[in-house]
């Protein structure tokens, strides 16, 4: 098992385990991608792998259908990603993903987090080249071989493939999210749902002590609104 899978195992999903919130998050991603591409899932590929998602976490269909008819109202302000980067204490780098319609509010918030914590928001550049960005697939394990499976979507950029307890999970770059998207459609593989993470390339252990002061930090960031993904290099591992 590869990085991937350890990051995945020990990632704690703490800001999605209220439903409401994935769905506030999950609304944004559709006004985003139906900005993008259009209502039409069939010919919106983004639009389709959120929905795929949406029903990952149990969304009504009639909650899908309002937030495509409401992003289709050419009246309604676009959400812009943001990616701000920063340091918390003990110099964990911290990444956050944002979708906001008011810039100039988030980057506000944002920054009165990490002073508040003793961190430090940080320019563009500044702690992204710390994480690998990757996308990954969750499919149905019915009928699969995953080892074949890894050495057929290899060809599409697939770096790793592991089971776990809610299918097949098929991570890769950034990069190589439509090509293999589209192969698993033509093959009528079962898309359960699909994202985007940064993998730290090194983590950093801390004491009890320090990571309590981190996780302060971490869960102010996670509880604003404008916030969709929070990453960082910190270990989950606490040294003595």
């Amino acid at each position: 098992m590869g990085r991937a899978f350890e990051f995945r195992k020990a990632r704690k999903m703490k800001r999605w385990s209220a439903m409401s919130k994935a769905f506030t998050r999950i609304g944004k991603e559709i006004v985003i991608a139906v900005k993008e591409g259009g209502p039409d899932p069939d010919s919106n590929s983004k639009l389709r792998a959120v929905i795929q998602n949406a029903k990952a976490v149990n969304m009504p269909k009639d909650n899908i259908e309002r937030a495509i008819k409401r992003a289709s109202d050419k009246n309604l302000g676009d959400f812009k990603e943001v990616l701000f980067e920063g340091y918390g204490p003990h110099g964990i780098a911290i990444l956050i993903e944002t979708a906001t319609d008011n810039n100039t509010r988030t980057v506000a918030n944002i920054r009165s987090y990490f002073n508040k914590c003793n961190g430090s928001l940080g320019t563009s550049g500044s702690v992204e080249f710390m994480f690998d960005h990757t996308c990954n697939f969750r499919v149905a394990a019915d009928g699969l071989d995953p080892e074949e499976l890894e050495l057929e979507m290899i060809d599409f950029g697939a770096e790793e493939v592991f089971v776990d307890d809610d299918g097949i999970l098929i991570y890769a770059p950034f990069e190589s999210f439509g090509a293999i998207q589209k192969e698993l459609e033509s093959r009528q593989i079962e898309i359960l749902s699909s994202s985007f993470e940064r993998i730290p390339q090194a983590t950093k252990e801390l004491s009890e002590e320090q990571v309590a002061d981190i996780e302060k930090l971490l869960e102010k960031i996670e509880e604003d609104d404008d916030v969709q993904n929070v990453f960082h290099n910190m270990n989950d591992n606490i040294t003595n």
